[in-house]
């Protein structure tokens, strides 16, 4: 099979379900390409979703964002983790139950929507503690979140991302707070409801009524590993968290369906690869193991690696995939070409 979809990949999907940070924008700044990918869509009435594990805005407030960005969102193309975990608690307690919110006020506003009470201490008897991202979390709400779990009340986290992208590279994520916790506690959240669980991804497929849905996503841990659990193909684009550095040392269950630099891959053959396809080194070989394919030579011996040849950086990606995920390590790779030294600094594995 190919290592390039035949047409344009989105054409074989009935929705499109993006992550946000890392996908369509970085922190309050579109990445490039996303507004086009978008405008694209609606053009082509191809139908599409937001899911983010996020809690720090509503939908109302991310597709006000989206739109100040050029983008043209409605707040029902939008599935926060806190509506997740609003609507999670309300299943579990009776209506004004108490629940103690470490996060932003829009994790607050949402617990206030399905008729439960926001509380900020443990001492006004908290029914559930929900956790989730804020910028203004500190110590004291921690500890006031600890003092309530260990009295006994349901501990819910929106997400447990350890980091979120920024400009400036990776920084702490919910998932960071919510190990404070887990360190000080002992013990685990009772629920998680963002990515990776499916909650999300399932929610938008039944909304849109899709049968064939693709997850788009920047991240291995959340957005393709959540997509893999939902049954959905997933394409992982290279303008957020995870790196082609990442990709070569995924598990099975965080490895995506494709890959491309960024959104362009939806629509341009060129711009994206299907993973897991594609030649891979024969166990029996003697000597270096050597696989090629689309113009790369790769040639493995021990710890050393080599990519020679000429071609697209994806194409050198997709190689490098298939050595080390049949078990050979590639992470420092040794360019045997010109081309093949330019095609390992555009995917950042120079070593």
């Amino acid at each position: 099979m190919s290592g390039t979809p035949a047409g344009s990949l989105v054409d074989a999907y009935d929705l499109v379900i993006f992550d946000l940070d890392g996908v369509i924008y970085l922190i309050d700044r579109p990445i490039a390409g996303a507004v086009e990918a978008v405008a694209r869509l609606h053009a082509e009435r191809k139908p599409l979703a937001y899911a983010t594990n996020n809690a720090s805005r509503r939908p109302a407030e991310v597709a006000e964002l989206l739109v100040g960005m050029g983008v043209n969102a409605r707040p029902d193309e939008v599935l926060t983790s806190s509506v997740a975990a609003a609507a999670a608690l309300a299943e579990r307690l009776p209506a004004g139950a108490a629940v103690l919110v470490v996060g932003a006020e829009a994790l607050r506003a949402e617990v206030r929507a399905v008729g439960l009470v926001p509380v900020e201490r443990a001492d006004q008897s908290p029914d559930a503690v929900v956790q989730g991202y804020g910028p203004q979390v500190g110590w004291t709400d921690l500890a006031e979140a600890s003092v309530a779990i260990r009295a006994g009340a349901l501990w819910v986290a929106t997400n447990t991302d350890r980091t979120l992208p920024s400009p400036r590279g990776p920084l702490p994520g919910n998932g960071s707070l919510v190990a404070a916790l887990r360190t000080a506690l002992n013990r685990d959240p009772d629920l998680v409801v963002g990515k990776p669980e499916p909650a999300l991804f399932g929610t938008a497929a039944r909304q849109a009524g899709a049968e064939r849905p693709l997850a788009v996503g920047d991240r291995l841990d959340t957005d393709i590993e959540g997509a893999a659990r939902a049954g959905m193909d997933s394409l992982l684009v290279l303008t957020g968290v995870s790196s082609a550095a990442d990709l070569l040392i995924a598990p099975p269950s965080t490895r995506p369906t494709y890959v491309a630099h960024d959104l362009r891959g939806l629509f341009d053959a060129d711009s994206v690869v299907r993973l897991g396809v594609g030649p891979t080194p024969a166990e029996d070989q003697a000597g270096p193991v050597v696989i090629e394919a689309d113009g790369w030579r790769l040639s493995l011996d021990g710890q050393k690696a080599e990519l020679s040849g000429a071609g697209r950086s994806l194409h050198a990606l997709r190689l490098l995939c298939a050595a080390a995920w049949s078990g050979h390590p590639v992470l420092r790779v040794r360019p045997g070409s010109e081309a093949a030294g330019t095609a390992l600094g555009e995917l950042g594995l120079t070593s």
